[in-house]
C-alpha cells in the first residue's frame, strides 16, 4: 500500500532503454506530462536538444521545455501553426523565431536546436535556420527542470491545457551541454547512433505524471530490401 502511495503521489517513473518506443499525450491536459531527470544537473553555457515527434494540434503547443529557478525559459522549444508557422526557441529567456518552410509536423518530423555564444540554429529534418546571437554572457544555470507535455511558466508547474502537447514523441530525444557541429547534426538524422549526455534516450531517467503512455514505435518508413 505504501509503495503505490508513493507512486501516485509522484508518477510512474523509470529508467530504460527507449528504443522502438514512444510517449503518447492522447488529449488537451494541464496536468499530464513526462519529467525528463538529467545526467548532468550543472549549469552550462552551450547546448543541443534533439527530438523526434508529431502532431495534428492546430493550435500552438510545447515541444520541450527547461526551467531554472530564475529562468522559466532557460531553454524552450515552443511551436505556433497555422498561417504564423513559426518555431520559438528560446534560451536564458531570450526568444528567437524561425519562419518554416511548409512544414506542420503532422507527420514524423526530426528537429535539432543548438545554442553557443555566437549562433543559435535549428535543423528541421536536414534543413537549417541560423540566426547570430545578440548576447555573449548567457548561460543556463544549475537543478534545472526538464518537462515534455507542458510549458513551464513556473520552475517546474503553472501549466496550462492549451499550450499542453497532444501526439507522439519517440526515439530521439536527446540533450547534450555542447554545440553539436552540422556533420554531427547530419550524421544523427541519417543513423541516430548518438547519445546525449544530459538527456539519453537510450538510457532514459523519467517520471510520468497522468495520461502519458508509452508505446511501441513503428517507423513509418522501414527499409525494404531489393
Amino acid at each position: 500500500m505504501l509503495i503505490w502511495l508513493i507512486l501516485w503521489t509522484s508518477g510512474v517513473w523509470g529508467q530504460k532503454d527507449m528504443k522502438d518506443k514512444l510517449f503518447a499525450f492522447p488529449k488537451e491536459s494541464s496536468t499530464s506530462y513526462v519529467k525528463l531527470l538529467p545526467e548532468y544537473r550543472g549549469s552550462f553555457s552551450e547546448a543541443t536538444v534533439c527530438m523526434r515527434f508529431h502532431s495534428n494540434l492546430t493550435r500552438e503547443y510545447s515541444l520541450f521545455s527547461l526551467a531554472t529557478w530564475t529562468k522559466e525559459n532557460a531553454f524552450l522549444l515552443y511551436y505556433y501553426p497555422d498561417k504564423r508557422n513559426q518555431l520559438l526557441l528560446s534560451v536564458d529567456n531570450e526568444d528567437h523565431y524561425y519562419d518554416l518552410q511548409g512544414n506542420n509536423f503532422t507527420e514524423w518530423t526530426s528537429i535539432c536546436a543548438t545554442w553557443n555564444s555566437s549562433t543559435w540554429v535549428l535543423w528541421i529534418d536536414g534543413t537549417k535556420y541560423e540566426t547570430n546571437a545578440k548576447r555573449k554572457d548567457m548561460k543556463i544555470s544549475a537543478d534545472h527542470i526538464i518537462i515534455i507535455g507542458q510549458e513551464q511558466d513556473s520552475y517546474g508547474g503553472k501549466f496550462e491545457a492549451s499550450q499542453s502537447f497532444v501526439g507522439e514523441i519517440t526515439d530521439i530525444i536527446h540533450m547534450w551541454n555542447k554545440t553539436l557541429t552540422d556533420e554531427n547534426i547530419m550524421d544523427y538524422f541519417a543513423a541516430d547512433e548518438m547519445s546525449g549526455n544530459i538527456i539519453n534516450w537510450n538510457g532514459l531517467d523519467y517520471k510520468i505524471f497522468e495520461d502519458v503512455n508509452i508505446q511501441p514505435y513503428v517507423d513509418p518508413y522501414p527499409c525494404i530490401s531489393v
